[in-house]
């Protein structure tokens, strides 16, 4: 009898042991399939509530209460791009280019708001990804949407943080790129790693460490842990990322911000649903929230499966997701599914996925050797990069990136390059942005070059050759014209066979006026 009763205690507690074994990741296909489950549930359930604060002011109630779903999920962005890649994976394989999902997205018209809007623009222009995600092209390739695109990828790579990233990184450029994907990296490496371990703080820690220090984003993280181990609050910390990031990136939807709050939450939330998603929408004002909520509450799930999700919100999805569009776009074919079958078809892609990648599988019990994290190759990205696309012989200096964002239009200019044209807008008003040059003239030069201005708008256009000012131009757009443009042309004869510098500002703290983008064209010296 005590025989039978050792058995017995064995059977029960040795799958227990196994799992939490040093190394080694084990679930069975159920536990896997719950987790995956959990990882869609929460992300939709936490969208319904973080988007009542998005881009808007932040909660300040004690407690938020949280959205009561309307009989289904409905489309949005903090996951269908997700939906759209696991279409992908089942029609190319688990090992899909980031050229394929780029058809994937032409297919079912992805690409709603942001640099996915962008994204989708330039498929149907006939640029393929990844070129639709790199600032040559995208001019929102910081912010978030390869964030919120990400879970997918931790969902099918459990425990192998490594894979997960390498996954986010290189399927991520498809609508972004350096901080854009790095916020990629970091939520699918959270995802992954919260199936193995049950620390929150351990789950941003190993994530944080993907990224490579030289990153921006990466800093941002760094800065969270510094002062979560430090002791401070998480309204400190939240506060301090702000303050740091939300001016060096003044979209409420850029990567690095929301990144910080993102990894705040999951830190101080241990774990927990509720809590997680009260940081989340009490974290900043006029952040991307609802994708904050929605990839916090993802490693909530990755790491505790369905019982840790409240049971009247997932109730009141009745497993469903449907919608036929989203926002904008018309979704095609429209969204009609089990959230549970979409589930189970993620889980199958993560069950070859990961065998492929060296895992066990005996039908039953998946089992995974936990990859310990390994930072990622620096992917680093300055605005003042543009003019190597643009015109190499010119430097930009002090270009700030894009406004607010998030719907809130017409709040002031964004840096990026549109075909042969360079838009500005400075990083410090105060000192405004540069185009620079140091040139050996011959014996007849002219500076020549277009100048645009939108309509209703204006910038202050300078010209110095070495310290003489040649031009001092208010440039004024009218309505209701669109974009207007001006030919300029000086005659540098004075400075004929000389070594020159030449500056072009864009200055914009105009009295009377509202400022806005400078265009350049054409730049050269003849």
């Amino acid at each position: 009898m005590k025989r039978f009763f050792l058995i017995l205690f064995l059977a029960l507690t040795l799958p227990a042991y196994a799992a939490n074994s040093p190394g080694v990741l084990t679930l069975s296909h159920a536990e896997y399939l719950d987790r995956v489950q959990a990882i869609w549930m929460a992300q939709m359930i936490g969208q319904m509530t973080g988007v009542r604060f998005e881009h808007r002011q932040a909660s300040v109630l004690p407690v938020t209460p949280m959205s009561a779903p309307h009989g289904h999920a409905y489309a949005d962005d903090d996951y269908y791009y997700e939906m759209v890649a696991v279409r992908g994976f089942e029609k190319y394989g688990i090992g899909m280019t980031v050229e394929q999902l780029g058809q994937q997205w032409l297919e079912n018209n992805a690409g709603a708001w942001g640099s996915s809007e962008q994204t989708l623009l330039l498929l149907k222009r006939g640029i393929k990804a990844p070129d639709t995600g790199h600032p040559r092209y995208n001019k929102l390739w910081w912010t978030i949407g390869p964030q919120f695109s990400s879970d997918v990828y931790g969902a099918i790579a459990p425990g192998m943080p490594n894979l997960a990233g390498q996954l986010a990184r290189t399927l991520g450029h498809i609508n972004g790129y350096a901080e854009g994907t790095d916020g990629a990296v970091f939520v699918a490496g959270m995802i992954s790693i919260a199936f193995a371990e049950q620390d929150s703080r351990a789950v941003v820690r190993k994530a944080a460490a993907l990224i490579h220090p030289d990153s921006p984003y990466r800093q941002c993280l760094d800065m969270v842990l510094a002062m979560a181990d430090a002791g401070r609050t998480p309204e400190e910390i939240f506060r301090a990322v702000d303050e740091r990031w939300g001016m060096e990136y003044p979209a409420t939807n850029n990567a690095v911000l929301n990144g910080g709050l993102v990894a705040a939450s999951v830190w101080f939330g241990e774990g927990d649903y509720q809590k997680t998603l009260q940081l989340a929408v009490h974290a900043a004002d006029f952040a991307d929230t609802d994708c904050n909520v929605a990839n916090a509450e993802s490693v909530v799930g990755a790491m505790h499966g369905m019982k840790a999700l409240p049971a009247e919100q997932v109730a009141g999805l009745h497993d469903l997701i449907e919608d036929t569009e989203m926002g904008p776009t018309k979704l095609t074919p429209p969204v009609n599914e089990r959230i549970s079958d979409l589930a189970m078809r993620t889980a199958k892609i993560g069950l070859a996925l990961t065998v492929a990648h060296g895992a066990k599988d005996d039908g039953a019990t998946l089992r995974v050797a936990v990859e310990e994290p390994q930072t990622q190759p620096a992917e680093l990205f300055k605005l003042a990069d543009l003019t190597k696309y643009w015109n190499p012989d010119w430097t930009l200096e002090r270009a700030g990136f894009g406004g607010a964002g998030g719907g809130m239009l017409g709040i002031r200019g964004i840096t990026y390059l549109d075909g042969d044209v360079l838009a500005t807008y400075p990083r410090d008003e105060v000192r405004g942005t540069v185009l620079r040059r140091t040139v050996q003239l011959g014996a007849a030069p002219v500076l020549q070059f277009q100048a645009g201005v939108d309509a209703d708008r204006a910038w202050q256009l300078q010209v110095f050759v070495n310290d003489d000012q040649l031009l001092d131009k208010l440039m004024v757009g009218t309505l209701p014209s669109g974009r207007s443009w001006q030919d300029v042309k000086l005659d540098l004869a004075a400075y004929k066979n000389q070594k020159v510098v030449l500056r072009l500002y864009q200055r914009v703290l105009v009295p009377q006026h509202e400022a806005g983008n400078a265009y350049w064209k054409g730049l050269a010296v003849k």
